[in-house]
């Protein structure tokens, strides 16, 4: 089963997103994600942008890159410029992607205007990572 890590530096939004997504669309990969300073919490946003379109969100955690330094892993993705300078280097990654997105959580406005970016990032994300999963 090949695995995936999604990196990013809070691991509240982007990241979480993208591994409900891969998770959906790949079920026959491992999929985790985590942030190089995680925040502790998932973005409500997020969860909520998630919830729209049936990606389930139950269990979501932020969690540290550090538990998966030692860890073998077939594709490691930033989705961050952040996360892509912050991560420590991970020996038992053997691809590493950079696919930076806006960060929604700094979207300013009414929460239906925040939330209309949280959606377009979402959307974003899957659409990029269809076309990733289509090319392999």
């Amino acid at each position: 089963m090949p695995t995936v890590l999604i990196l990013c530096t809070g691991n509240s939004c982007r990241s979480q997103m993208a591994e409900a997504i891969w998770k959906k669309n790949a079920p026959t990969w491992q999929v985790a994600s985590a942030g190089s300073k995680p925040s502790g919490y998932v973005h409500p946003l997020a969860i909520q942008a998630m919830q729209q379109i049936d990606l389930p969100t139950d269990g979501l955690i932020s969690k540290s890159v550090d538990q998966f330094v030692d860890q073998p892993i077939d594709l490691a993705i930033t989705v961050c410029d952040n996360a892509a300078n912050d991560c420590p280097v991970m020996p038992g990654v053997a691809q590493t992607l950079h696919w930076p997105f806006e960060d929604p959580a700094d979207a300013q406005g009414t929460d239906e205007q925040k939330f209309k970016v949280f959606q377009k990032v979402r959307d974003q994300i899957s659409d990029k990572i269809s076309t990733y999963l289509k090319s392999i």
